[in-house]
């Protein structure tokens, strides 16, 4: 999982990739190939 500073250029990596919101966190989760997660916060 990358930790990032900027999840918009992570987000456009792949079309499956979606951004949702944990506990104050933002995450990109993508189903369809899991090695594009990322975290930020």
């Amino acid at each position: 999982m990358k930790i990032a500073n900027s999840l918009k250029t992570l987000k456009s990596r792949h079309k499956g990739c979606k951004l949702v919101r944990r506990r104050g966190r933002t995450y990109i989760i993508n189903k369809q190939n899991p090695r594009f997660k990322a975290r930020q916060g």
